[in-house]
């Protein structure tokens, strides 16, 4: 009798422990917005944007001066945040296949759904994954398709509009609310905003408390929007990149409309903002913001008119760059880092903080040490765009700390070198330079190398 009632002791003290277990690993939530360049953000440095929630959130933090995305356009981006995987090797764009289950079974809500963690989902997904695995992974989830960013709420002469991403915020936090209390939850909480909406020729639209906002601001002209930028492309970037320059016309074109769409993209990012903060006063009402980890980033980078272009996709500063916030309540250590963080090391530092092992296969990696101390860090990663699309080429190339290097795959003869220590705006292509004639070899050998790497690593 002793034995048995010692057995239910230990049984009783193994599941007392593995609750508590439950219980003290950290809420996770991952913020991704949608084509928020890396200066529009107050703590950049911008002085017009107002983004108080996430400059305190920054200053609270750690906030990485020089993050970028891999790729730069939202469905291959994502598909890299979830897999931590290049694009080479993930092989997941607009017009392919669904991500491969072999990819799904290794990304970060698989691995945290495995280990018992409550998901939800809220928002722009942005992909397709082999045997619809999105919508059966997540525990609860709502899917922002784009159908403009007014909702229609409420019932009978209660129904009023709502925008789409308060809405969005709205549906994240019933999840918290009634997330089960013996489990950790992770929120992926990816907004459609600041993306334009290209069905109108509005484009930009926030809610009516943020009509009044840079009312009485001039935003300064973009960088190389002279047409002497623009003629100083590729002539088949000139002829062929369709949409960049449509929706230059669309949105910046002339003085007046420049300033408007500037603005009303502006607007929309304070409205991310105002929604940043409605989450943060949740989590302190809740008691839990000391137990929840918020990481904060762009998907990809924007054109506001520079080289007379706009959106993203090419191997430009201004696609690459992104915002990026990592905000750990029980780290000492709140520091603005100079290192190259990528989209591909969300999933490692997501599953670092959940406690769970990093897979090998994983091509980023973990940024939780900076909360402690620097660490050795990468000095260079691949930049690509893959997408087969005739009207934006496909290139890929090597950015290191200093240098940049691409080419574009369909013109392998055009290739541009830039020094960014001297030269931070890429105004001049050193490949026509004989004194960097042995560099542009060396990088030539190094992209050809490291695409070799990853496309030995992509399951076939």
């Amino acid at each position: 009798m002793q034995r048995f009632i010692l057995f239910i002791s230990i049984l009783l003290t193994a599941a007392t422990s593995l609750k508590a277990q439950e219980k003290s690993r950290p809420n996770i939530i991952f913020i991704l917005t949608d084509d928020q360049r890396w200066d529009a953000l107050g703590y950049a440095g911008n002085k017009i944007i107002q983004t108080p929630n996430m400059d305190k959130l920054a200053s609270e933090g750690m906030y990485f001066k020089n993050a970028f995305v891999t790729t730069p356009i939202c469905a291959a981006s994502r598909a890299s945040i979830m897999t931590g995987l290049y694009e080479r090797t993930h092989d997941f764009t607009f017009a392919t296949p669904p991500l491969k289950q072999a990819y799904v079974a290794n990304s970060y809500p698989q691995k945290l759904k495995d280990a018992g963690y409550y998901l939800g989902f809220f928002g722009k997904f942005g992909m397709e994954w082999e045997n619809n695995s999105d919508t059966t992974l997540f525990d609860e989830s709502f899917y922002a398709m784009p159908e403009g960013y007014f909702r229609l709420t409420g019932a009978g002469g209660f129904s009023k509009h709502i925008h789409l991403t308060d809405l969005t915020t709205d549906k994240a936090m019933e999840f918290i609310k009634k997330a089960p209390a013996d489990k950790p939850f992770c929120i992926s909480l990816s907004y459609n905003a600041p993306h334009a909406d290209d069905h109108t020729p509005i484009q930009y639209f926030w809610p009516e408390r943020n009509d009044k906002l840079y009312t009485d601001v001039v935003i300064p002209d973009p960088l190389l929007s002279d047409k002497r930028s623009f003629d100083a492309l590729p002539p088949f970037i000139q002829d062929s990149l369709y949409m960049g320059r449509i929706r230059w016309h669309w949105r910046y074109d002339d003085p007046e409309k420049y300033q408007r769409m500037v603005k009303g993209y502006y607007r929309m990012i304070t409205t991310i903002d105002d929604n940043l903060g409605r989450l943060r006063t949740l989590l302190a009402d809740m008691k839990i913001a000391d137990n929840t980890i918020i990481i904060l980033m762009g998907d990809n980078g924007y054109f506001l008119g520079e080289r007379n272009l706009a959106g993203k996709w090419l191997m430009y500063e201004n696609s690459l760059r992104v915002p990026l916030i990592l905000y750990d309540p029980q780290a000492k250590r709140k520091a603005t880092s100079e290192v190259m963080a990528l989209n591909i090391d969300i999933a490692p530092t997501i599953l670092d903080y959940a406690g769970l092992p990093i897979p090998s296969s994983m091509q980023g990696q973990s940024l939780r040490p900076f909360t402690t101390q620097d660490i050795p860090w990468r000095d260079e990663f691949l930049c690509e765009h893959l997408y087969n699309l005739s009207y934006i080429p496909k290139s890929e190339g090597i950015r290191t700390t200093r240098w940049k290097y691409f080419r574009y795959v369909d013109h392998p003869d055009v290739e541009e070198l830039y020094d960014l220590q001297t030269d931070p705006l890429e105004k001049n292509n050193l490949v026509l330079n004989s004194k960097y004639k042995k560099q542009l070899q060396q990088f030539r050998n190094t992209l050809n190398k490291k695409i070799s790497t990853l496309d030995a690593a992509s399951v076939k």
